[in-house]
């Protein structure tokens, strides 16, 4: 059997991702296919956190929000990441792993609150950890919320999963003949305005030396293959 090449990962899904092409809500057999997968990683004695986005209900830089004051509309978004985050707790339990839901944004009923120490200590114990609620700051995305975290509890590397398999210089789902990186420093994401994660999260990681590992979600057990060592997606590294 393979073993893992990292001990601890940050695992970003976009809310999108949950609501596998839908536009709208959660798909519920692709989180619990998503939900699997993670399982199946967690059995190799990974420690595993997830971030989760709230695009498939609403967003702050949305069209819809366009009217909106930019404050309220993000704290729109950061609610949407919980109903998320609870969704694939949901689909985790029922794959018998234990999870906690840690928000951000205070609300007891629903979410314990994020405190690194106790988040890192659900990790030692082998719960799966889904942060929800951003940073609990308007104007910072769930890619910075996700940076931030994975630095807070000390993750080995950031696994971004999206719906195309690595980094391009173009949109692939547009321009036909684009070029996918399978490696690229930080800087020359930032340089080139690669739409991999925000400038920030790039920023923050590029500060902490943080990996990121972008690959398509859409290829079941991809997710193990990322953690065992395969070589797959595009890294970005210094």
């Amino acid at each position: 059997m393979k073993t893992a090449a990292f001990k601890r990962v940050l695992l970003k899904i976009s809310g999108e991702a949950l609501s596998a092409g839908q536009g709208f809500g959660v798909d519920p057999a692709h989180i619990y296919g998503i939900a699997a997968e993670l399982a199946d990683v967690h059995s190799l004695d990974v420690q595993i956190a997830v971030v989760v986005g709230g695009g498939n209900f609403f967003r702050g830089v949305a069209e819809q929000a366009k009217d909106m004051d930019r404050v309220s509309a993000d704290h729109m978004g950061m609610l949407a990441t919980v109903i998320n985050a609870l969704a694939l707790q949901d689909a985790l339990e029922k794959q018998s792993v234990h999870t906690r839901v840690m928000s951000a944004l205070e609300m007891n009923q629903v979410a314990e609150p994020f405190i690194r120490r106790r988040a890192i200590r659900h990790l030692e114990k082998g719960r799966i950890v889904i942060f929800a609620g951003g940073t609990g700051n308007p104007f910072f995305s769930t890619d910075t919320a996700a940076s931030l975290r994975a630095m807070e509890i000390k993750a080995d590397a950031i696994l971004k999963a999206t719906k195309v398999d690595g980094i391009y210089d173009a949109d692939p789902l547009k321009v036909k003949d684009a070029k996918k990186f399978d490696q690229i420093s930080y800087m020359e994401v930032l340089k080139r305005g690669l739409k991999v994660m925000d400038s920030t999260a790039i920023s923050l990681c590029q500060e902490n030396n943080l990996p990121i590992v972008v690959f398509d979600l859409n290829q079941r057990g991809n997710i193990r293959r990322v953690v065992t060592g395969e070589k797959i997606g595009s890294l970005v590294i210094a």
